[in-house]
């Protein structure tokens, strides 16, 4: 049986390869401007703890409560890209910050008492919130070109999805404690941003 640490290494060995061409492009002057747009979308999800704690809380979520553990992560990308577009094309999303928190609120809360749901459930409401989570980023990378940006925000947002199932896979099937204790962490921190305290 495979260890799962060495299931994590082949994983990022896959991705460094699999992105090998996009780093060999950065060297032909005609497309720099589109490998910076894919920098800047790769590089967008980690740039604030809210994004970077709601994204990864998906993968966690998945792991232990939603089956198939695929269809939280998928109609995440597939909304997050959906509300990109939007931002893209200027159109003013409302309550996309006080969204984005409750993301994490209500992620964290049905983390912690380990509420399981159905797909359509756990689809729509991972879509749903991932609607905001896009909005906000479409809007802050508009200047940039827009498609490189998406696919930069799709591949690192799939990546920490993934990372969020491995983790929770690896820690949280033997430890409830962990698990509930790392659901209210997130539950706090949803709070917090939403009412103003950080």
């Amino acid at each position: 049986m495979t260890h799962p640490f060495t299931a994590i290494l082949k994983t990022g060995a896959m991705a460094l390869m699999l992105s090998a061409p996009l780093w060999a492009r950065a060297h032909a002057a005609h497309d720099v401007a589109s490998f910076s747009g894919l920098l800047d979308g790769l590089v967008h999800p980690f740039s604030g703890l809210d994004h970077l704690a709601a994204m990864l809380a998906v993968g966690l979520w998945s792991a232990i409560a939603v089956r198939p553990v695929w269809v939280a992560p998928l109609a995440f990308v597939l909304m997050l890209s959906m509300g990109a577009l939007l931002g893209f094309a200027g159109v003013q999303v409302p309550a996309v910050e006080a969204m984005i928190a409750a993301s994490l609120l209500v992620i964290g809360l049905l983390m912690a008492s380990r509420q399981a749901l159905g797909w359509g459930a756990a689809a729509s409401i991972a879509g749903v919130f991932a609607l905001f989570h896009g909005a906000a980023h479409g809007a802050e990378l508009s200047g940039t070109h827009a498609m490189a940006a998406l696919l930069g925000m799709v591949l690192s947002t799939g990546l920490l999805h993934g990372a969020g199932v491995l983790v929770g896979r690896l820690l949280f099937s033997h430890q409830a404690w962990l698990q509930h204790s790392t659901g209210a962490a997130l539950a706090l921190l949803g709070s917090a941003l939403l009412f103003g305290v950080i």
